[in-house]
């Protein structure tokens, strides 16, 4: 039996994606687990009123679950919660349904998501407490993400000369290659500044905040797909 196999007999850490009904009492379930990344489950029973798990069953909740099965979609066999819901309100909230969005479009089943899951689990503890800019804390997860998924890049030096990334110079990035010094600043480029912050994942401004932004998106869109993101429709809905 495998490491992951055993990690689904096991109790593990995980977090509730999304949830929707199936048949009259059931959910359909999406996690998103420590040892196995994203798994589908049924917690049978579980839109019953007297059912223990319905409670648990939310977004932003810290969990420890157990579940069986050899097909796409497992059983819930156990289910406790470590602590109380994240306390995610307004913009912040918003931004929890957009990393749980992400996650559930690009994240491989049944996958070992151990630096990920810590790395999802830090940013709603930071978005909860508002510590960091929302932006901030957004960015360094797609980044962590991004590299999750084995997209390296290197934000210190160019790939056409291999010299250290200068802040007052102009960069164009290249997919594949890499960022690529160029004279002239052009709309799509970064600056030396920016990648430096990139590298560090820190972004002090709103200056490097956007170009985050612009980066992330631009990297993460051959995983997304063209489909808009649903959470991103519903906070320009709520607050722009």
């Amino acid at each position: 039996m495998t490491e992951i196999q055993n990690a689904a007999l096991s109790w593990q850490r995980a977090f509730v994606l999304h949830s929707k009904p199936f048949s009259e009492s059931s959910l359909l379930v999406s996690l998103f687990c420590e040892k196995q990344g994203s798994v589908t489950v049924l917690a049978k029973g579980a839109r019953s009123r007297r059912s223990p798990q319905k409670g648990n069953l939310q977004p932003f909740t810290p969990l420890l679950v157990r579940y069986t099965g050899k097909g796409e979609v497992k059983t819930l066999t156990g289910i406790e919660a470590i602590s109380l819901s994240l306390p995610l309100s307004t913009t912040y909230l918003y931004s929890g349904f957009y990393l749980n969005e992400l996650i559930l479009r690009v994240l491989e089943h049944n996958t070992d998501c151990s630096e990920l899951f810590l790395a999802y689990l830090n940013s709603l503890q930071q978005l909860a407490l508002q510590a960091d800019h929302i932006e901030s804390i957004l960015r360094r997860f797609e980044l962590t993400l991004l590299k999750h998924l084995g997209y390296g890049v290197d934000f210190l030096h160019c790939a056409g000369s291999g010299q250290p990334v200068s802040e007052s110079m102009s960069y164009i990035y290249y997919p594949e290659k890499g960022f690529i010094a160029s004279l002239m600043k052009k709309r799509e480029s970064f600056t030396g500044y920016e990648l430096l912050a990139l590298a560090n994942q820190s972004f002090p401004d709103e200056l490097t905040r956007l170009a985050a932004k612009r980066f992330t998106r631009m990297a993460l869109r051959p995983y997304i797909g063209s489909k808009p993101l649903k959470s991103r429709e519903l906070f320009t809905q709520q607050f722009q």
